[in-house]
């Protein structure tokens, strides 16, 4: 069981502060370059931390799953649970829908297009953050419930 928690945090740790990081250290570092200049930064930035938040994604299903099998449970893991699979819907969408079309926009150098698709990410980016924050927190005191 320890090794699946040990997994679990690192998969929580890696995605949650890459969205930490995306949204209040890079974004604000960028913001005063030019969208010539902003928006491919951004893009490669994100082509880097995709990997790694779907391999968080995968880790943290595993290792989860793994400890209920091993016997985890109670509220706080239904209500991790529940948010994590939120979470993973959104950051599923983000990839799929708004990140595919920002690299579109961008492909055809359409920058005001691009600029509204990294907006979008931007805002699902800090609403997942958020839960991720929430969830660390329960994932922390939940043994204290």
């Amino acid at each position: 069981m320890i090794f699946a928690l040990i997994l679990h945090i690192l998969g929580a740790v890696i995605w949650v502060g890459g969205m930490f990081f995306a949204h209040f250290i890079l974004r604000p570092a960028a913001a005063p370059l030019e969208p010539a200049n902003r928006l491919p930064l951004m893009r490669r930035a994100l082509a880097q931390f995709f990997p790694w938040a779907w391999a968080s994604v995968a880790l943290l299903l595993l290792s989860g799953g793994g400890m209920i099998k091993l016997g985890a449970g109670g509220l706080a893991v239904q209500i991790m649970m529940g948010l994590g699979i939120v979470m993973m819907l959104a950051f599923g969408h983000v990839y799929f829908a708004p990140w595919r079309r920002f690299q579109r926009a961008l492909d055809g150098s359409d920058l005001p297009a691009a600029a509204a698709q990294l907006k979008q990410i931007r805002h699902i980016v800090l609403a997942n953050l958020i839960l991720g924050l929430v969830v660390a927190c329960i994932g922390a005191t939940g043994p204290y419930w």
